[in-house]
Order: structure tokens, then C-alpha cells, then sequence
């Protein structure tokens, strides 16, 4: 018989990046008195991964709880860029509704139009919060207007299109029912919550039915599986059978049971329909994974996620240096598989693929930012290996045959005077103006960009409007190609031989481009050093030291001025990337590398590829 848990509410908090979820989920764990003195406690509370604290994003979806009114509500802080879309899409299964936080300057963004677009689809009640309403120009009015524009436009019912507003400042814990009327607290966020958010509709005395929709892991618990239970009751010990997507079936017991309260963990006995728990018991589990009654083995619908766009190689790291800042037996393709591989089975828009040799895999994500946190993740625990340039993942057309390439909707904003050189940097890309407007002195683009052109762009996009840019893209769809992009326009500067380099080599090589490295540094045969100011590339003796005849040139050697050498990001380098380039990735450095390491190979190799193109 179904029935509502009164005392029960699940919510996910969704947003556009950097429109403060995760500021307003402190508030509200503040104020439900999780902390005995909330004043101690530090900001971004649930970014508690140290590439989230870095880059000031949410990357993983976290799960809170607090309770309100002696109603327990389940909080779920969700990524807001759409690189990480996957964690949206399958945490959206765990809830009934969901606070849709809206900058009350910029109003709806690109991921914004993303997030509601999935909650709609899954039918849940949305409740909008306008947020930083004590901003500068703030305009919540207009983005109010915006935002109903946005949910009819996104094919919202009657029922969702009446959604209940409420306004706040989530970095002073303040809210209320009027942009000039803000209470103290967040008191009229709560009571909204309870009132438009639904409880859970469930049966608990049917057979259970639990969807597994995240993956943690503890070294004394082993394997722990979240999700939210659909239907029944479950307790610790229990008998089950989890069942894969491919159907596959695995007897086992509930060894642990937890249930979410403030910030942590707590074991339960049992849990009833409607509430997200935390269990444990097979040492093989993987979402969208049902656990079920052995006497009713009855599958939910697996989590869909929208598939990947861009791909890259990631191989064994094969450079002279291999084995040498890595951890001691993790750089073996053997290891290296298991790591990419076991990484799909919590990050659920990854793919992973063998590659066409043993020790290469091919790794397919949502986007650049998708791809490259999971090298600095991989690489901060200690693997080193080498990944080749991104790529997009093309697509045909099932009636015309015709090759389709991914597009992005791109949101940018800049200082009016800058406006020239993104247009003109957007245009060379073979981007489409959509909209264009100026407002107190920022001007607002939107563009269709092939994801192609946008590959690399961001770095030359700061570097043009002087870190003052913002840039937000979003999956549009696919086209029919394009035609052909901008290419790199200048050469690598590549070590001619291994050894040292000195102030002397580097002063000749700044003589032909700008230098990656500084004097000290140790290089390879073939290893890139710089950019050289040609297109084509020079090999060049970085490692080279001065013939000394004298006193006067030993002195004059040590005073060399240098130019510094340009920093290069992890970013940076996969922007840098030439197709016959790869970047080695260690704990210890980013190093770009020519495929071909040996200088006069790697030249023979040119000029076959020049006959071939001469005689096509």
C-alpha cells in the first residue's frame, strides 16, 4: 500500500557553477545546528576533495542530511558544470525535488538551462532560490522573469511552472519571501522545503527495491553502496541479490548499514522505503546495480546518462624517465587498466576501452575538464603514464550517412572593451553568434562552437581577456562538419640529446621561442622544451654548455639574464599537444614529448609523411 513518509524529504541543490550551492548547504548545516559552533567552521563545507578546495567547483555529487522541525531532509550538493553532468543525472534518481539556485545578477546560465532540464524531465518539484540578492546591479525582478521563461521553454507542466520563489544571501545564512525582506535566517528556505517539496510516496511492506546511485569506499568496510530505496524495508543482515544492468545476479548479506545525518554516517538497523542509505556487503557492486528481495528479483531501471564527447589515449608511460617518480609498480599496463576501468564504475559518463596495443586505452568523457581531472586525481595518487591529444567523438547520420560532429552552446562574458578579440578568436573558430548585449559595462555573448574549436580554447581565451573572462559552454547536439579549424601555429623546440640543462643552452634556445623549463632541469632525447617562434619544429641542444677560456666567461656565464620560463598548466599542455606529441604525466612533473624520441627517426618519419601527402 503506498503511503507518504511524513518525516521524511529528499532534495538535490542544482545550479549553474559558482552560483553558491555548496555556500548555501553550509548555511543551512549551520543553522540546523550540525555544529556546535558554527562559527568554526570553515566554507564549502562538502568540498572536502582537494581539487574541489583548488578550483573552487563541486566535482562530486555529496550526500548530507539535516532535520528540521523533527523532519529528516536528505541533501544532495550537486556539480554544476557539465563536464560532470553524469553525477547529476544519476543522483536526480535519489530525489523528490529540488532547490534550483539562480544568481540574482547573471540570472539562468548555460548549466542552469542543464540541471532543470534534467529535474523536469524526471518530474520532480522545483523550488527557485534566487541567490546573492545583495549583490552590486542586482536584478531579481528580471531574472525571476528569466527563469519562468527558462522552465517554459524547457517544456515544464502547469504544476512545475507554478514554482514557489524564495530569495537569499547564502553566504550570511539569510532568506525570505521578498528580495528586501530577507529574515536572519533560513528559516523561510526550510519551511518552503517541507511545504513544496513532496514526501516520499513509497510502499514499505512490498518486497525491496533499492537503486545503487553512487560508489564510496572504506578500507575497513570495504565496497559502500548509496541509494535511495524505492520499495520495502532493510535491515542489517538481511539476505539479498544484487542485480547488474546486463541482468546478471550475486547473492549476499547486508554486513552494514548507515543512514545520513549531519555530516557523517551513522549505523542503522533498519531503514524503511523513501530514505538514502549507505550499505555494505558484496565486494563487487557497481551503479545502477539493484539490490533486491531474493524471493522477488525484480530490476529497476538502470541510470541513462548523455554519452561522451571527447576522448583521449591514455598509455603506459614509455619515456626515458619511466619508473622514477611514480609509485613503485603502479606505472605496468596491468595496473593501469584496473585503475581506469575500476573508475567507471562510479563515474558513470566515463568510458573506457582497450586501445589498439596492450599497454593503451582509450578514455571517453563529457569534455576537456571531464578528462583532466582525472589525470591530476590519477596522478596526485602516485600513477605516472602518458595521454595523447583530446579528440572529439564524431557520429553518423543512420539516414544520410553523413559525419556529424559535436556542438556547444557557449556563454561568455568580458569587459566591453575586450569584446573585439573574443569575436574575433570565436569567429576564427568558426563559431555562430546567437546573442550579443552589454549591460553596466559587461558584455554577454552566446555562440554555437564546434566542440573541435573549443578544444584548447580556454587558455588562449584568459590569456586575451587577461583572467578577467568567464566562459561556460554546453552540449548542444551535432552537426553536419564544420570544415577545417586553425591548426597550432608554431613549432615545438625539441631536446636534441638527454642531460642537463644549462643557463647557456637555454639562452640560445630563448634566442628561437619561449622556454617551457628552467637552467637545472633534466631532459631527454625528444622531450619538448619550448615553443619555437617558426611553425615547424627545431631540435635543439638545451643541455649545451659554454667553452670556457677564461676568468671573465666564467663570470659572465653565471650573470646570463633569462627570460622566466612560461608555466605550463595540465590544461596548458593538453592545449599545447601536436598530433605527434604526448604528455607524460607523474606525480612529480607534466613533461610534452614527441612520439618518436629519436631525433633523426623522427625526421625520416616527416619526410614519408611528406611523399605520401605529395603523391595523394
Amino acid at each position: 500500500m503506498l503511503k507518504r513518509q511524513a518525516q521524511l524529504r529528499n532534495v538535490a541543490i542544482i545550479a549553474h557553477v559558482d552560483h553558491g550551492k555548496t555556500t548555501l548547504v553550509d548555511g543551512m548545516l549551520k543553522q540546523a545546528k550540525v555544529f556546535r559552533n558554527a562559527e568554526a567552521v570553515g566554507e564549502r563545507i562538502l568540498d572536502s576533495n582537494p581539487l574541489e578546495r583548488e578550483r573552487g567547483i563541486t566535482i562530486l555529487a555529496k550526500n548530507t542530511a539535516v532535520t528540521w522541525d523533527g523532519v529528516k531532509i536528505n541533501i544532495v550538493d550537486t556539480p554544476g558544470h557539465a563536464d560532470f553532468g553524469g553525477e547529476v543525472e544519476r543522483v536526480l534518481n535519489m530525489v523528490d525535488g529540488a532547490l534550483l539556485l539562480v544568481d540574482a545578477v547573471e540570472g539562468p546560465m548555460p548549466q542552469t538551462r542543464f540541471v532543470l532540464r534534467k529535474a523536469l524531465g524526471m518530474g520532480l518539484r522545483v523550488i527557485v532560490v534566487i541567490n546573492k540578492v545583495d549583490r552590486a546591479y542586482a536584478r531579481p525582478q528580471a531574472v525571476l522573469n528569466e527563469t519562468f521563461d527558462l522552465f517554459v521553454e524547457l517544456g515544464a507542466n502547469d504544476e512545475q511552472a507554478d514554482f514557489p520563489v524564495i530569495y537569499a544571501v547564502g553566504l550570511h545564512g539569510k532568506a525570505g519571501y521578498a528580495p528586501d525582506a530577507l529574515e536572519p535566517t533560513l528559516t523561510p528556505l526550510f519551511e518552503t522545503i517541507l511545504r513544496e517539496i513532496p514526501a516520499p510516496l513509497v510502499d514499505d511492506e512490498a518486497p525491496l527495491q533499492l537503486l545503487v546511485t553512487s560508489l564510496e569506499y572504506d578500507s575497513y568496510k570495504g565496497q559502500i553502496a548509496v541509494g535511495r530505496i524505492h520499495a520495502g524495508r532493510l535491515h542489517k543482515g538481511m539476505n539479498v541479490v544484487r542485480i547488474a544492468p546486463d541482468g546478471a545476479r550475486q547473492s549476499g548479506r547486508i554486513e552494514y548499514l548507515f543512514t545520513y545525518h549531519n555530516l557523517s554516517k551513522q549505523e542503522i538497523e533498519q531503514a524503511s522505503a523513501g530514505d538514502i542509505v549507505a550499505l555494505a556487503g558484496f565486494e563487487q557492486i557497481g551503479i545502477s546495480d539493484t539490490i533486491a528481495d531474493p524471493n522477488y528479483p525484480v530490476a529497476l531501471p538502470p541510470i541513462s546518462v548523455e554519452p561522451p564527447t571527447v576522448r583521449m589515449t591514455f598509455g603506459v608511460n614509455t619515456s626515458p624517465f619511466a619508473g622514477r617518480e611514480g609509485k613503485t609498480g603502479w606505472g605496468t599496463s596491468r595496473r593501469l587498466r584496473e585503475r581506469l576501468y575500476n573508475e567507471t564504475r562510479h563515474n558513470v559518463a566515463l568510458r573506457v576501452s582497450d586501445g589498439n596495443t596492450p599497454d593503451k586505452f582509450v578514455v571517453s568523457g563529457r569534455g576537456e575538464l571531464h578528462l583532466s581531472i582525472l589525470i591530476e586525481t590519477m596522478r596526485r595518487e602516485g600513477y605516472e603514464f602518458e595521454v595523447s591529444k583530446p579528440e572529439v567523438i564524431y557520429q553518423t547520420d543512420p539516414e544520410s550517412g553523413e559525419l556529424l560532429e559535436p556542438v556547444e552552446e557557449v556563454h561568455i562574458e568580458v569587459a566591453d572593451g575586450m569584446t573585439g578579440v573574443v569575436i574575433e578568436l570565436l569567429g576564427s573558430r568558426r563559431g555562430q553568434m546567437l546573442n550579443m548585449r552589454s549591460e553596466n559595462g559587461t558584455t554577454y555573448l552566446t555562440y554555437l562552437v564546434p566542440t573541435r574549436g573549443l578544444l584548447g580554447f580556454r587558455p588562449h581565451f584568459m590569456r586575451a581577456t587577461s583572467g578577467m573572462g568567464q566562459l561556460h559552454s554546453l552540449m548542444r547536439g551535432y552537426i553536419p562538419m564544420v570544415g577545417s579549424l586553425p591548426t597550432r601555429q608554431f613549432g615545438s623546440l625539441v631536446a636534441w640529446e638527454t642531460g642537463i640543462a644549462t643557463n647557456y643552452g637555454i639562452e640560445n634556445a630563448q634566442l628561437r621561442g619561449t622556454t617551457f623549463i628552467e637552467a637545472g632541469t633534466e631532459v631527454y632525447e625528444g622531450m619538448v622544451v619550448g615553443e619555437h617562434i617558426r611553425p615547424e619544429d627545431l631540435a635543439i641542444n638545451i643541455a649545451k654548455t659554454k667553452h670556457l677560456t677564461n676568468v671573465r666567461a666564467k663570470s659572465a656565464e653565471e650573470n646570463t639574464r633569462l627570460t622566466p620560463p612560461r608555466q605550463m598548466s595540465l590544461e596548458d599542455c593538453l592545449e599545447f599537444l601536436a598530433e605527434d606529441e604526448l604528455l607524460e604525466v607523474t606525480p612529480a612533473a607534466l613533461r610534452i614529448r614527441k612520439r618518436i624520441l629519436n631525433n633523426e627517426e623522427r625526421q625520416k618519419e616527416q619526410k614519408r609523411r611528406e611523399k605520401l601527402i605529395v603523391g595523394s
